[in-house]
């Protein structure tokens, strides 16, 4: 009989990465959005087509339809993609038992790597280096920590999504540069969410990404950040794979272990000149997913195997057969590190800002084809459309803003 599973937050490139690899196995896939025109909709590998309720202004009504389409689709594996629903899927997980199986690690695990306060308690207890870190509350608590963290300092909500009331509120890192800029930053997040000042560490981005069971890493993938947006340090736009390095490795896995970790995982680092420092541990599914499977490492499909048919033998090494200097992009992200780039300001004390010669090079890489892209696919074309289309009119939109 086939397999029947369903990815949510189709529109994202790491969901789409899903849909085809395991449409290309065979399995029936529904691919959900809340978003009308979701690209995911178009993928040839889509079987069927779920819309939800928006999960940060109508969380019950996306749960409700999860369920709904769990039951009548006879689905057998929910795959949670954006924060938003890894959150409410792992905090009402119970909805779904006698349903479907959900591609996530306990609640528990879950809870501890959301919560970057208890993240950082744990890595410091595991001997893995962090970032200098003061948790505040206040404006007065931020300006005396930033102070005494030296500028620039990162701030970083404790939680990334909280449900409050009816709704689901996201919070993203940010950054100041000096005290001003942090009484601005802690302003906006005053009284909704208790929040983490780091120290800047300057260095280039990595992440080891892997797949456990009960603590066991079953496959290993690393890349390094070519590309970020914003440039001071976020979401990678280009990226590429390089060989597992042993030190992070090493961290990754403990951290991991410790946290009896079952699923899909990325730990994310800085390594500059003073060595390794722990950025976060992300316990969704991450958004350079497509890069690994290019690379050689088919996560969703392992990931499948795991939760429908069980996890291999003990004594089996993890799989770190993949190839290095693979490259690919996220189209929508690098449109914005080039349009960033070119304006010259982002960030000037931060890093130091690429020369606008860099991000004209980087425009005319598009068209190279060796590095491709995380979405485009020549057989995939009416999904690729889709995705064209809707870059294009979120450009449009920024524009007339």
């Amino acid at each position: 009989m086939t397999r029947r599973v369903l990815v949510t937050d189709a529109s994202r490139s790491a969901a789409i990465a899903i849909i085809r690899s395991l449409g290309l196995r065979g399995l029936h896939v529904t691919a959900a959005d809340s978003e009308g025109r979701s690209p995911g909709f178009y993928s040839r590998y889509a079987s069927a087509r779920l819309r939800y309720p928006s999960p940060r202004t109508d969380p019950e009504g996306t749960l409700e339809a999860l369920v709904r389409a769990a039951q009548r689709h006879r689905v057998e594996l929910v795959v949670p993609v954006g924060d938003e629903l890894a959150f409410l899927l792992s905090e009402e997980r119970d909805r779904f038992d006698g349903v479907s199986a959900l591609a996530l690690p306990s609640r528990d695990a879950y809870a501890a790597t959301r919560d970057k306060l208890a993240t950082i308690e744990l890595a410091r207890a595991l001997g893995v280096p962090v970032p200098r870190t003061e948790m505040v509350s206040t404006v007065e608590e931020g300006r005396e920590a930033g102070a005494s963290l030296g500028w620039p300092v990162v701030v970083k909500p404790r939680w990334s999504s909280t449900r409050v009331g009816r709704s689901v509120e996201h919070y993203e890192v940010s950054y100041a540069e000096d005290s001003a800029g942090l009484e601005a930053e802690l302003g906006g997040l005053d009284g909704r969410v208790q929040v983490l000042l780091q120290e800047y560490c300057p260095g280039e981005g990595h992440g080891v990404e892997l797949l456990l069971h009960c603590g066991r890493p079953l496959a290993a993938f690393q890349h390094r950040r070519l590309h970020e947006v914003p440039i001071t340090g976020g979401a990678s736009s280009f990226r590429e794979s390089v060989p597992l390095h042993p030190t992070l490795y090493h961290y990754a896995t403990r951290l991991l272990a410790a946290l009896d970790w079952t699923g899909l995982a990325m730990v994310e680092f800085k390594l500059g000149e003073d060595g390794p420092r722990l950025m976060e541990i992300n316990g969704r599914v991450w958004g350079s997913l497509a890069l690994a499977i290019k690379s050689g490492i088919d996560f969703p499909g392992r990931m499948a195997d795991l939760y429908l048919t069980g996890a291999p033998e003990n004594g089996r090494e993890p799989d770190t057969s993949y190839e290095v200097g693979v490259r690919s992009r996220n189209l929508d992200l690098e449109v914005l590190w080039i349009a960033s780039t070119l304006r010259g300001r982002e960030g000037r004390r931060l890093v130091a800002v690429p020369p606008r010669r860099h991000a004209v090079q980087a425009a005319l890489r598009l068209a190279y084809p060796k590095d491709g892209f995380d979405v485009f696919a020549r057989d995939d074309p009416r999904l690729s459309l889709a995705e064209i289309a809707r870059i294009a009119a979120k450009l449009l939109r920024k524009a007339q803003s």
